[in-house]
């Protein structure tokens, strides 16, 4: 598994698209800093078939007021959770 990392909103940049086109079955996708808002439920669409494997960090959403709006789709992950994944993963990617 990979985990790749996104820290731009889809509303503002494309770069989701790269980070979706390079990922794999098993990989998943941790939304983080202004990423979080492709978490709320008029982005999360965008996302696609990478439902169950996109992830949120909470933090982040809080920091943003973001938490209520968040999609129930999307895995949340504490930053303890962001070091597991990063823990588990066999490599990370970040996208920004």
């Amino acid at each position: 598994m990979l985990l790749h990392i996104l820290n731009r909103s889809p509303a503002t940049s494309e770069v989701y698209r790269q980070a979706l086109a390079a990922m794999g079955p098993d990989d998943r996708l941790l939304l983080i800093e202004d990423g979080v808002q492709g978490a709320l439920k008029g982005l999360v669409g965008r996302f696609g078939d990478v439902r169950g494997r996109l992830l949120a960090l909470e933090e982040d959403l809080a920091a943003r007021g973001l938490e209520p709006l968040c999609d129930d789709s999307v895995v949340r992950v504490d930053v303890e959770g962001f070091v597991t994944l990063t823990e588990e993963a066999r490599k990370t990617v970040s996208w920004f």
